[in-house]
């Protein structure tokens, strides 16, 4: 069936407005107790970050949940993938994140995860669509779930992470700038880190309800670049405000992507001898990353843009690794979705296993210089029939002769063609992503 309210990631929107109100999030988590009480006794995790608005629909699911049946633990402010470590430690039915991830304080959003922790089948979903339709009856009341706080979530988490380290190794004599978005990770983040061995320098870990990802965290990495270089720090770590995505910073200053830390931990479990198999990167991964994962003698396959569509990738082929240049890197030697803590310990392991400073470890892959170039259209279109933007997309892959790529592709959510040209020449890729945006706002308009 065509889902109504999930998308790629859960159910999202502007608070206040629906399906983010709290009218929908009691229906929804009716629904969704409904459909995993069918299956027997149920049980859910639930967790948030830290916007304002997570209490009212913490609420509210709770009330929905408990009105189908279903017993609740309730995790408190948690990073994203603690709601899928939790899950799985509890033997819970799913696992449930209130959270928008990067976006601003006045967006959030509910999320599930299967009992293995990862995120719930499309079917799964479809029958919680269904289940919306219909009125909302609550079960006996000797039959209606029970809700506790877990008050030592948190402390199961950070030793989760920790356990994700080589034991022999330590952190002493690290000096790391950590950027929590102001968000979930604002306590655990910090926790890993310190008892691991190094001296953390925080940034952005107040929350207050309305500043998560404000000016801070993995997409606004500014602020970490000039208190790593002010702090004279070894490194920097940025996470958003549900910590399933990390960007690093060296101690020169430069932003270290999610491209570049999948390399680095690629090349580590290859030095450690570990068989991986290959790496799933996505359309935008840089070419560098492609050409420096052939050399380690690594199959690299891209998946459509999003971290649903890496999964399934890594899973049909039977791979670990694999990400997004955004930060979102899977280990699922390790865990069984996105997380930024544990991956930044990947990179951190490679360091200290071969006493390399972060500038350096990196540079085993260079990045191609890329452009990408947004052209507004009047209406979603398909680009594929167009003569003319076919004629400029061959001529501009002739010009690359092998050493780049042209990738157009449509947003999912605008009427937005993304033209994306990527080489070696800064110079030519400009050139053609420009020329290539004009054929296709002149073909399009």
């Amino acid at each position: 069936m065509t889902r109504k309210y999930f998308g790629t990631d859960g159910v999202r929107g502007r608070v206040g407005e629906t399906p983010i109100t709290p009218e929908f999030a009691l229906k929804l988590g009716w629904a969704a107790g409904k459909v995993l009480a069918s299956q027997g006794q149920a049980s859910v995790v639930v967790g948030k970050d830290t916007r304002l608005s997570g209490y009212l629909l913490e609420s509210a699911l709770e009330a929905g949940l408990s009105a189908a049946g279903v017993s609740v633990r309730l995790l408190g402010p948690m990073p994203t993938p603690a709601i899928a470590h939790l899950t799985r430690a509890f033997h819970a039915s799913a696992g449930i994140v209130i959270s928008a991830s990067h976006n601003p304080y006045y967006d959030n959003g509910i999320k599930f995860f299967g009992a293995d922790g990862k995120k719930l089948a499309d079917a799964v979903e479809s029958d919680i669509e269904a289940w919306l339709e219909r009125p909302l009856e609550i079960d006996a009341p000797d039959r209606l779930g029970k809700a506790m706080r877990q008050e030592d979530a948190r402390g199961r988490y950070i030793e989760f992470c920790k356990s994700t380290f080589p034991f022999h190794l330590s952190l002493r004599g690290l000096r790391i700038v950590l950027d929590c978005a102001n968000g979930a990770s604002y306590q655990v983040g910090p926790a890993v880190f310190t008892e691991l061995g190094a001296e953390v320098i925080r940034l952005a870990c107040a929350p207050d309800g309305l500043n998560i990802n404000r000016d801070c965290g993995s997409t606004h990495p500014d602020s970490l670049r000039k208190a790593v270089l002010e702090a004279k720090a070894d490194l920097g770590i940025a996470f958003d405000g549900d910590a399933d995505r990390v960007v690093m910073v060296d101690a020169m200053g430069e932003v270290v992507d999610g491209d570049e830390i999948i390399v680095m931990i690629a090349r580590e479990r290859v030095a450690q001898g570990q068989q991986i198999g290959g790496v799933v990167g996505t359309l935008m991964s840089n070419m560098g990353m492609e050409l420096a994962l052939r050399d380690m003698g690594l199959e690299f396959v891209r998946a459509k843009v999003g971290d649903r569509y890496v999964m399934a990738e890594l899973e049909r082929r039977g791979w670990a690794l694999g990400g997004e240049a955004s930060g979102h890197v899977v280990c699922l030697d390790k865990t069984t979705t996105g997380d930024a803590i544990i991956a930044a310990l990947q990179v951190l392991a490679a360091m200290v296993r071969s006493d390399t400073p972060l500038h350096e470890l990196k540079k085993g892959m260079a990045k191609l210089p890329q452009r990408m170039i947004n052209v507004r259209i009047a209406a979603k279109r398909e680009v594929s029939g167009e003569p003319a933007i076919l004629r400029a997309v061959e001529e501009a892959e002739g010009r690359l002769a092998g050493r780049g790529r042209v990738l157009l592709r449509p947003s999912g959510t605008e009427p937005v063609i993304r033209v994306m040209v990527e080489g070696e020449d800064a110079a030519l890729v400009e050139s053609l992503a420009a020329a290539i945006a004009e054929t296709v706002e002149r073909a399009l308009a």
